[in-house]
């Protein structure tokens, strides 16, 4: 528990002044966050971090997490769905020519990777450029959520949630954690109202996205059982790794823009 304290009170010092100062701190910060995370993806699977597929789908990662604008480097008859779609066709292609050392599934990893990956730090790209209060909001939800599912999991836990995917999850915890974070996120958006909605909408907005953020550790808990591990890295002592931290914001973040808070 020291540990894990520890490391959060060290990556907040860091985080939170790079949300702040926005801009290109926070592209690089996705970049780096974002490339890291599909490299723990591909250690999970036992694959080489340095690769050609590996630095294709980083290449592919990054386009898709970089803001709109960078768009512009690519020529006047191609767009970003289309470089998408070059990328698996390449991977494709190297299915045939590497002697099934790479296979199909290793082609689909790599793109579900990037893109669960990328469209999720391109919008906190997206979130944080739109005000501090909104990327605020969207960390508020994540981390209260967690942390109150985690501790009244902990007190009142009876009911197993998923115990074929995360055995310590109760649905005790999970329905706490969204009450929880609905009342103290209810109370910063009365000071600090979000997108075009009342007050009113916003909470119930806030609920939705509570719980899209539980399944979003939920998803990230499944690919760990199935690759047999218990973190997805360990470049966070006592947390595990960026998709173990990230894991609820890949899909809260987008969900948010879907919602129309950005």
């Amino acid at each position: 528990m020291r540990q894990r304290v520890i490391t959060a009170v060290i990556a907040l010092i860091i985080f939170i002044p790079i949300i702040i100062a926005g801009g290109v701190w926070v592209d690089i910060a996705a970049s780096v966050l974002g490339l890291i995370a599909l490299s723990e993806i591909l250690v999970m699977r036992k694959k080489l971090v340095i690769s050609w597929e590996a630095v294709l789908s980083g290449l592919t990662l990054l386009l898709i997490i970089l803001p709109d604008f960078w768009h512009d480097i690519l020529p006047g008859h191609l767009n970003l769905t289309f470089v998408i779609y070059g990328f698996i066709v390449l991977l494709l292609m190297y299915t045939v020519f590497s002697k099934n050392r790479f296979s199909f599934d290793d082609a689909a990893v790599l793109t579900i990777g990037a893109i669960y990956i990328g469209m999720g730090f391109h919008y906190f790209i997206v979130a944080d450029a739109t005000s501090l209060s909104t990327i605020f909001f969207a960390l508020f939800t994540v981390w209260i959520t967690d942390s109150g599912a985690y501790m009244i999991g902990r007190k009142l836990g009876r009911h197993k949630l998923a115990p074929h995917i995360s055995p310590n999850k109760t649905w005790e915890g999970s329905i706490g954690g969204t009450i929880v974070a609905t009342i103290i996120v209810a109370i910063y958006v009365y000071f600090y109202p979000q997108g075009d909605y009342s007050w009113l909408v916003t909470v119930l907005f806030t609920i939705v996205l509570s719980i899209i953020g539980q399944i979003g550790d939920l998803v990230e808990s499944a690919l760990k059982r199935y690759y047999g591990v218990k973190d997805s890295g360990k470049i966070l002592p006592g947390h595990g790794g960026i998709l173990d931290r990230f894991d609820s914001l890949l899909l809260v973040l987008p969900a948010l823009h879907l919602l129309g808070f950005m």
